[in-house]
């Protein structure tokens, strides 16, 4: 939509006479949203998580959890660094991505040669089908802030906390103000903007990562 505005803009701009710069200004800064949003899905989020996973120093014997896995992005990258491990990807499936559900992103595992380490359930972030401390390491990138009231995303965070063990690490990439609010939901953890390359549109729809540990 942002390109096609910008497209809109910038023909408009051509013909017109009055207000010619101000429609070819908007219709250029469009366009730059557009290219910043398409980088960061395509390719910026995908590499900000590969520094993020490195940066947590897995040993790959590691159980980890990725809440609201959709196609399996996050999941897939961090079963790639657990050859002796298990990652595994909850989700409700909903459709506001295109071919989202557990047969997509199983066949995403298995063409990046990692199907037999992957696992996908069913389940809701706010009540999580597993027992306290069951893994080493819970993931999140932008998925908690589409639960819709406070009180719930907060059951979110207090259920990724309850199945990390002792010692285990939270990473959870949202948006700078819902990360801000989780961290002092649990009164822990340290904030970073992950910069441009996660940037959709623009530093105004910038995400922040919350990690902590347990």
């Amino acid at each position: 939509m942002l390109g096609a505005a910008g497209v809109a803009c910038s023909l408009a701009a051509v013909r017109w006479r009055r207000g010619r710069i101000a429609t070819a200004i908007a219709g250029a800064a469009l366009l730059a949203n557009a290219g910043v949003y398409l980088h960061t899905t395509v390719r910026g989020k995908l590499r900000v998580w590969e520094r993020e996973l490195d940066r947590a120093g897995l040993k790959g014997d590691e159980r980890l959890l990725d809440l609201g896995c959709g196609r399996g992005a996050v999941l897939i990258a961090a079963a790639g660094r657990l050859p002796a491990g298990r990652a595994v990807g909850v989700d409700l499936w909903t459709k506001d991505q295109s071919g989202n559900g557990p047969a997509a992103t199983l066949a995403n595992a298995a063409a990046a040669g990692v199907a037999d380490r992957v696992e996908v359930r069913t389940a809701d972030m706010t009540a999580l089908p597993f027992a306290d401390g069951s893994f080493d390491v819970v993931t999140s990138a932008l998925a908690i802030h589409n639960i819709p009231s406070p009180e719930a995303r907060h059951r979110a965070v207090d259920e990724a906390m309850r199945v990390l063990r002792p010692g285990g690490q939270l990473l959870v990439a949202d948006i700078g103000a819902m990360a801000r609010t989780y961290a002092a939901h649990i009164g822990r953890g340290t904030l970073r903007p992950l910069g441009p390359e996660y940037w959709y549109g623009g530093p105004w729809f910038g995400v922040t990562l919350l990690h902590a540990v347990k």
